[in-house]
């Protein structure tokens, strides 16, 4: 009984992980600029691999594996939202502007044109 309860819980996070990790790249695919396409990476890979490497936990039970899989957790954990922020910081002081809406676009609900402005002039 305990056995399957366990394997239940792994296979929920690893289902929820992969889910963040397919909603991350759906991001990266459909999201207009790069700002909001590096917080949909960041976010979906965070959480991705947290709830990955926890379902593996799981499995592994009370190990050295285990305790791997924790430090690799807290190594990804930190060092993700670091490197997103990096890039962030590094696409501002690039020149790269975040996607915003134009007057006339805003008064019309309008969020379908393309490029979104990143890089282009007022």
């Amino acid at each position: 009984m305990m056995d399957q309860l366990l394997s239940v819980l792994t296979w929920a996070l690893l289902l929820a992980g992969s889910f963040f990790f397919l909603t991350g790249a759906l991001g990266m695919v459909r999201l207009p600029d790069v700002f909001t396409r590096m917080h949909a990476a960041g976010m979906g890979d965070t959480m991705g691999a947290g709830l990955i490497l926890l379902g593996l936990c799981v499995q592994g039970g009370v190990s050295v594996v285990t305790v791997r899989l924790v430090l690799v957790l807290a190594f990804v954990w930190f060092t993700s939202p670091i490197a997103t922020h990096a890039l962030a910081k590094a696409a501002l002081s690039g020149g790269t502007r975040p996607y915003t809406l134009t007057g006339t676009d805003a008064a019309r609900g309008d969020e379908s044109h393309e490029g979104g402005g990143a890089t282009s002039a007022p």
